[in-house]
């Protein structure tokens, strides 16, 4: 298998899992946030400078149904990090050719 087809294949599975996936999710806390009600420390958590994001919570701003809101920021989440993937290593490619 080439390069670029595994790369192909891999966002394709990636798409997959975040877009269609992500539905089938829990809804309960996460590990972290279950251990912090167990031990009854939860209420001291504070905001990020990142809670008011438009992709905040795994959800997306402005899509109301729950599943698709968390879908959609899941295949953007995926999108933006292949594109971050692709010009890092686009970049890394040419300097390695001086």
């Amino acid at each position: 298998m080439t390069l670029r087809r595994f790369a192909v294949v891999a966002l394709a599975v990636s798409l997959l899992v975040a877009g269609v996936l992500s539905w089938f999710a829990s809804s309960s806390p996460d590990g972290l946030e279950h251990v912090a009600q167990t031990l009854g420390f939860a209420e001291t958590a504070q905001e990020h400078a990142a809670a008011g994001g438009p992709l905040a919570d795994y959800r997306t701003d402005g899509v109301e149904d729950a599943r698709i809101s968390g879908g959609l920021a899941g295949v953007i989440g995926v999108l933006v990090t292949g594109l971050l993937m692709g010009a890092l290593l686009l970049a890394l490619r040419r300097r390695g050719g001086d």
